[in-house]
């Protein structure tokens, strides 16, 4: 039989071919600019994506105090947390943990849409969100990506 095959291509640490982007979060809602971050992150908008390498690029995220919540979501939504105490269950609202910090609002909401085990983890590491314009990540020289742009 002379015909081409075709080998499926499974990236490993070595062969990935990582980048590092800059993605401006001003005006972007911020559950649909957390779904193409964590898409980012895993690799599934390359060809190469491989579901248990970490073949994704490294992305800083900036101007994170900037992000929009659509309707009454930012004091309607409830996230709970719970000390591992009888009677610790602890309740948070977006808006307080906006105004706390907006790094850990982003990155609750990537953390959720990443895989829950140790690949998760280390994607979520790839993940650098600054509140203002500007970021301490200017060594990588990363490309700028609009994230409108993307499915």
């Amino acid at each position: 039989m002379d015909t081409l095959s075709y080998k499926t291509i499974s990236a490993n640490k070595a062969t990935a071919q990582k980048e590092w982007v800059v993605v401006d979060a001003t005006d972007l809602v911020l559950g649909r600019m957390g779904s193409k971050v964590a898409k980012l992150l895993r690799g599934k908008y390359k060809p190469s994506f491989t579901p248990h390498v970490d073949c994704g690029d490294n992305v800083i995220l900036i101007n994170a105090e900037k992000v929009k919540l659509t309707g009454n979501k930012w004091n309607d939504r409830i996230y709970l947390s719970h000390t591992g105490y009888p009677g610790g269950q602890r309740e948070i609202t977006p808006a307080k943990l906006m105004a706390k910090s907006p790094e850990k609002l982003i990155k609750k909401v990537v953390k959720g849409m990443l895989p829950k085990n140790r690949l998760g983890d280390k994607l979520l590491g790839n993940l650098y969100v600054f509140p203002g314009a500007e970021h301490t990540m200017q060594a990588q020289q990363p490309k700028q990506l609009d994230l409108n742009s993307l499915k």
